[in-house]
């Protein structure tokens, strides 16, 4: 049995798409095959399917959604609990305190270690600093140099799009380290199937089509490009409904700033699944996707997207084809084309039956043995050469 120490500053199963991510993984360990630590900050006091180790935490102070776990608040014990696990693979989420944490261990013990590319860090600096002009360019040159010393020490890095490799390989980050492993969807729960007439009217109280844009409101997710939208449909005369699902910082002053917009809070998946089938088209203004996985729980809804032309979700969708994708700012282009889609049947079914033949071959049960596989696979090589990695 091979056992692995999973470490992730939050593992609230639907916090966010990476925490979603993690647990396709988690829900899918085979208990005789793999033993697993789950070290964390935030989530729950256990977690099946292995044993729990929480970890200190501190409030992120530009975005209350987030913490971020101090290990050396509990170092000698954590080091204990690890030493008495014995790990053959180290997974680690993050390059956070408690990543590099996780990485220093696993380099002195020589301990192979696996990572998932799930936030594209640098994207978010312009968002945060956004008051602090002058510090933003050396925040990214920081960042990006903690991204290769992080990076350059995994042996196997899963990145969700062949554009973020790219981008990853730009900033010094070594190619043979990466692969390229997307993201699945579960088309039993997302589905066209789903859609009823009775119940989006009950949200929207008219008979209009409905824009929905389903995310995070936080305002690295672009939520001003959102609002610029939303002031067009209110010049044009409200001729759309445009429908928020999510919550986070920034939805107080998107309340205000939208006023006539039917804002629905944080959904389940079982609700989102229903109003992605039961809405006209999908709108999605993030331009900080590691993958976006909104993008492909609407398509295999059946409902087409008009996207950012930016970040990983760029990649999911084909222009023309599978749906739309905008210049990132510009909510006159994302109107443009949402016009197109919503006054054209024929374009619109011919989109969605593009979107539904791309989901088929995103399979979580496929990727997630490929992970398996490469666990073993790392667990497999012998342990000297991993504490020389990267030196």
């Amino acid at each position: 049995m091979k056992k692995v120490a999973f470490f992730s500053e939050i593992l609230f199963e639907d916090f966010d798409g990476a925490s979603r991510t993690m647990y396709q993984i988690i829900n899918r360990i085979d208990p005789n095959s793999f033993s697993y630590l789950f070290v964390y900050g935030r989530g729950p006091s256990e977690i099946e399917g292995g044993q729990s180790y929480q970890v200190p935490t501190f409030r992120i102070p530009m975005n209350d959604d987030y913490s971020f776990a101090v290990p050396q608040l509990a170092k000698w014990r954590l080091e204990e609990t690890l030493d008495a696990f014995q790990p053959d693979v180290i997974h680690i989420a993050t390059p956070s305190l408690l990543g590099f944490y996780a990485l220093g261990y696993a380099k002195r013990k020589g301990i192979p270690v696996i990572s998932i590319y799930h936030t594209h860090f640098i994207s978010y600096i312009a968002y945060y600093f956004r008051n602090f002009s002058s510090l933003i360019r050396p925040v990214e040159n920081w960042i990006r140099r903690r991204m290769r010393s992080f990076y350059n020490n995994c042996e196997k890095v899963y990145v969700p799009a062949h554009s973020i490799i790219r981008e990853l390989e730009e900033i010094g980050i070594q190619g043979e380290r990466l692969t390229l492993w997307q993201r699945g969807i579960d088309v039993k729960l997302f589905n066209p199937n789903k859609r009823c007439e009775a119940y989006i009217r009950a949200i929207s109280k008219n008979d209009k089509p409905n824009i929905l844009f389903a995310s995070r409101l936080v305002w690295e997710k672009n939520i001003q490009t959102l609002i610029g939208i939303y002031q067009q449909l209110e010049q044009e005369g409200m001729p759309y409904n445009l429908i928020i699902a999510g919550d986070g910082t920034a939805k107080e002053e998107a309340m205000q700033l939208m006023p006539k917009a039917v804002f629905l809070g944080k959904l389940n998946h079982l609700e989102l699944s229903r109003l992605y089938a039961s809405a006209d088209a999908f709108v999605f203004t993030s331009l900080s996707e590691t993958y976006g996985n909104v993008v492909i729980e609407a398509m295999a809804s059946g409902l087409p997207s008009v996207i950012a032309n930016a970040g990983g979700s760029a990649s999911l969708v084909e222009h023309g084809q599978t749906g739309y994708k905008c210049s990132p700012n510009n909510p006159k282009e994302y109107l443009f084309f949402l016009h197109k889609i919503l006054q054209n049947e024929k374009l619109k079914e011919d989109l969605r039956h593009a979107g539904l033949q791309y989901i088929k071959q995103l399979d979580w049960a496929k990727l997630t043995d490929t992970y398996f596989d490469d666990v073993q696979e790392l667990a497999r090589e012998p342990q000297r050469a991993f504490a020389l990695a990267g030196q």
